[in-house]
């Protein structure tokens, strides 16, 4: 279980908005509320619905935790370095000194959408979210069903109740394909993926950051001397293996160097088979 990266730079911005969502839904439900929260986040004139705003929101914020990379990133949109400290920026010292709730959000969402300060209004009835990630929701329909949900208190998201008969059916309406949630883990064994790897892994390194979501779900011990795992307390999404940058951090240097080094002894050992006599 992973902690929100927004409470781990502010309390503050973690309460804003962990309260932000019953705000949005109390003032969608109001007369005039719909125009009030179109005009606080910049909609487009075309299409506003609180759960629409709910999810662009929240895409916000998953995907930024995510790519909370040390240096300025352009992934999955452009993005600052160290944007979940530049998010919480937004909401604990908003521009102008404008207290409402409603800006303070906008101000966060604004880090992720729109950084390059090109964007005039959002759209989210194309959900402005220009990300590609067809592959992946087909892979997450046919490969991966993942229940995910959210009952922990703490988390700044509203409680979400996992219901994979609403996932079949999406997966039907987008692919006209039928999950198979119990594929992977009886061709991969990941009941217990820590007995799998000693008995058949070899050759591996699992990489996670702790500032990743998904590191959560990750190995994060070494099962033997070729199955090898690397925890980087600062790291986000697979950070190792993005382009090197001069701003890089020297943790993040070490961590490239580890794994150079363990890939290299790897192929010395192949190679030193190779030469030895056969039986």
């Amino acid at each position: 279980m992973y902690v929100d990266r927004e409470q781990s730079e502010s309390e503050n911005c973690y309460k804003v908005i962990k309260e932000s969502w019953q705000q949005i839904e109390d003032t969608a439900n109001q007369s005039g509320g719909l125009e009030i929260l179109r005009k606080s986040f910049r909609i487009c004139k075309n299409y506003i619905a609180p759960d629409y705003l709910q999810d662009w929101l929240s895409t916000a914020y998953v995907y930024t935790a995510m790519t909370d990379y040390p240096t300025q990133s352009n992934f999955l949109n452009p993005l600052p370095a160290h944007p979940i400290k530049q998010m919480c920026k937004a909401i604990d010292n908003p521009n102008a000194g404008n207290n409402n709730t409603f800006e303070k959000l906008y101000g966060a969402a604004n880090i992720y959408y729109n950084f390059t300060g090109n964007v005039r209004c959002f759209d989210l009835y194309e959900n402005s979210d220009p990300h590609g990630l067809g592959e992946w929701s087909w892979q997450a329909c046919t490969e991966m069903i993942l229940p995910i949900d959210g009952k922990n208190k703490k988390s700044i998201f509203p409680a979400q109740e996992w219901n994979y008969t609403e996932r079949a059916q999406f997966c039907r309406d987008e692919f006209n394909v039928q999950p198979r949630p119990n594929w992977i883990t009886t061709e991969f064994g990941g009941h217990n993926i820590y007995r799998v790897l000693k008995r058949f892994g070899s050759n591996i390194i699992f990489f996670n950051g702790l500032r990743d979501p998904w590191s959560g779900g990750g190995v994060l011990k070494s099962i033997s001397k070729s199955v090898v795992a690397i925890v980087a307390k600062e790291g986000a999404h697979h950070v190792d293996l993005r382009f090197s940058t001069p701003e890089d951090p020297e943790w993040l240097k070490d961590v490239r160097k580890r794994e150079i080094k363990i890939i290299k002894s790897w192929l010395s050992q192949y190679y030193h088979t190779l030469t030895e006599p056969s039986q």
